[in-house]
């Protein structure tokens, strides 16, 4: 079978898809772009083997005072490209311990909480703001020109919404395990019937790590859920995006992007995500054997190599 006429392929929309799976796939891409292995790789006989965090490189830690807020950052520095690095709402900048170091190998790493996450203030209910004008605020506070945003989750709305505002200052564009703000009724009605009635109030590590990564690392799945904990510190509800992101929307955009989805994702299963891919122009799909929600923490061998590979790519 051809790659033009694979299933999972629409010849004419995306450019690539890969769809990692099988030991051979799993051992490749448990190397970085540099040849080096990527923090966590994988044993080919047992994926989820339990990995340590790696030693972290020194970071800038700060607070961006911002037209309406406060918002604490970290910031490896450097000459390369930057990563900017967006976490989910059961996350912050705290999150991205397999990322940091790797990715800082060839790039400048940054990451911030969002309003009502871990160090940076609240949302404001008179005037809440917009997530995505929060960023760019940032970015121009930071003086950074031009960068790669990668989002996990709910990061992946702010990462869309910015796309449509200011796709000039993005390189490309990592969407990983998110609904991406799309407000379509169809795609509203399909992602809301996939959770039964309360699921949002079950426990977040049941929501969001999958069963695989529980019961192989149950070590890990307790530093995750620590993390979560310390995530929501204050008000975080009520901003608002800057555009009206729809599935006719998604296919104006010129951003390159990568679209990573979890077979095991209770949220944003990849049939979801390829509904998304069919409508951004030249997308590329990655979809993570025996992953949940939170795939940069459950298998960084994959999003680590999957994200270096895909913004190797475009990086100028």
């Amino acid at each position: 079978m051809t790659a033009d006429n694979h299933p999972l392929t629409t010849k004419g929309i995306m450019s690539r898809r890969t769809i990692i799976q099988g030991s051979a796939l799993l051992g490749a891409a448990s190397t970085l772009a540099d040849g080096a292995p990527a923090h966590g790789a994988a044993n080919a006989s047992d994926p989820l083997v339990p990995v340590p965090l790696p030693a972290q490189v020194s970071a800038k830690e700060a607070f961006a005072q911002l037209p309406g807020t406060r918002l604490g950052y970290w910031d490896t520095g450097g000459d390369g490209t930057p990563i900017v690095l967006l976490h989910p709402a059961t996350g912050s900048a705290l999150i991205w311990g397999y990322q940091q170091p790797v990715f800082a190998r060839g790039y400048r790493v940054i990451s911030y909480s969002r309003r009502g996450h871990h160090n940076s203030e609240p949302v404001p209910r008179e005037n809440p703001g917009s997530a995505s004008q929060d960023l760019h605020n940032l970015i121009e506070f930071l003086n950074i020109s031009k960068f790669h945003a990668v989002g996990s989750a709910a990061g992946c709305s702010v990462a869309v919404d910015y796309a449509h505002s200011h796709p000039e200052r993005l390189s490309s564009m990592v969407l990983a395990c998110g609904l991406s703000g799309v407000t379509d009724a169809e795609y509203v009605t399909a992602s809301e019937s996939l959770r039964p009635k309360g699921f949002a109030e079950m426990p977040a590590d049941f929501r969001e790590l999958s069963p695989s990564y529980r019961v192989a690392n149950p070590q890990g799945a307790a530093q995750w859920l620590a993390l979560e904990h310390k995530a929501v510190t204050g008000n975080r509800v009520g901003q608002r995006p800057a555009n009206k992101i729809t599935l006719a929307s998604l296919e104006k955009m010129q951003v390159p992007t990568l679209l990573i989805a979890g077979d095991a994702d209770l949220w944003q299963p990849p049939a979801m995500t390829r509904m998304l891919a069919r409508h951004i122009p030249n997308s590329e799909l990655v979809v993570v054997p025996e992953a949940g929600h939170s795939i940069y923490w459950e298998r960084p061998d994959l999003f680590n190599s999957a994200v270096l590979d895909f913004i190797g790519r475009h990086s100028k």
